[in-house]
């Protein structure tokens, strides 16, 4: 049986994700930042950790206890993340050192106590949930645009790196999918984002909150979460899995803009999303 460590479990994507894995018999681990959630994911039956991906021994934990249990690791889903919305010039140093802390160190650290494991042992699948913001950029996204960017940057390299051994690096580049990304995002952006005196003050409070407030299911070529599960199960019965999978309609034609465009046109389209 095959094994598989998902982090960010809680809600939406993480949570379908496992149990998709698990209706089609793969054993599945998963973790959670808060210990409630923990407890309820131990309640649907799962072998569960709590981790913060910030919290390196934490990570070393969960990756021991599950050698010591199977004495192998077939694959990580690094999953867990956040969005942090608001204009570039509104975001302070600290601010987006919290975003890349979670996105993009969180999911390093997994990376690199796993790739340990996986050279070790010989194999091994790694999968790094990216975004469509990883291809193109928003605006009011840029701290969560760069962090995604910075996952292309160190997949696109580790997968170069991996040549030759039977280690797989995945992409996911995920667009809008049902989850509570945005309700998170909304609290993230009312207790980081100074909107009296912002130059973008008006247009906080009649439209990003607005779009904020507005549930994912109502944005177009929405997929539920239930689409990106698939993909890691797809990427989990393949030998050799593609370094990159697009999920949502959305995803493909942004990247197919972004291949065919100029940077000047890709700009004035995506402005107007």
């Amino acid at each position: 049986m095959q094994n598989i460590l998902i982090t960010g479990c809680s809600s939406g994507i993480g949570l379908q994700t496992a149990l998709t894995l698990k209706e089609n018999n793969y054993k599945v681990y998963v973790s959670a930042r808060k210990q409630k959630d923990v407890e309820m994911l131990k309640d649907l039956g799962f072998e569960t950790f709590q981790i913060d991906v910030r919290n390196k021994d934490e990570i070393k934990y969960a990756l021991e206890t599950i050698l010591e249990n199977d004495l192998k690791l077939d694959a990580v889903f690094n999953n867990a993340g956040f969005g942090q919305p608001g204009a570039v010039e509104d975001l302070s140093v600290e601010v987006l050192k919290k975003q890349f802390d979670s996105n993009f160190f969180g999911l390093h650290e997994v990376t690199i106590q796993a790739m340990k494991i996986f050279r070790t042992q010989g194999f091994g699948k790694i999968i790094q949930h990216s975004s469509v913001l990883g291809i193109i950029s928003l605006k009011y996204r840029g701290a969560y645009n760069a962090s995604k960017y910075a996952i292309e940057g160190i997949a696109d390299t580790l997968r170069q790196e991996v040549i030759g051994s039977n280690i797989y690096i995945s992409t996911i580049n995920t667009g809008p999918v049902t989850s509570k990304f945005r309700e998170n995002a909304l609290k993230k952006f009312n207790n980081n984002i100074t909107i009296e005196g912002s130059f973008f003050e008006e247009t906080y409070k009649k439209e990003l909150k607005a779009r904020l407030e507005t549930t994912e299911d109502k944005a177009l070529f929405n997929l539920p979460a239930s689409s990106v599960a698939n993909t890691v199960l797809k990427i989990m019965q393949t030998q050799k899995p593609k370094p990159r999978y697009y999920v949502t309609k959305a995803t493909h034609i942004l990247g197919f803009f972004k291949r065919v465009l100029s940077t000047s046109l890709m700009d004035k389209l995506l402005n107007k999303i």
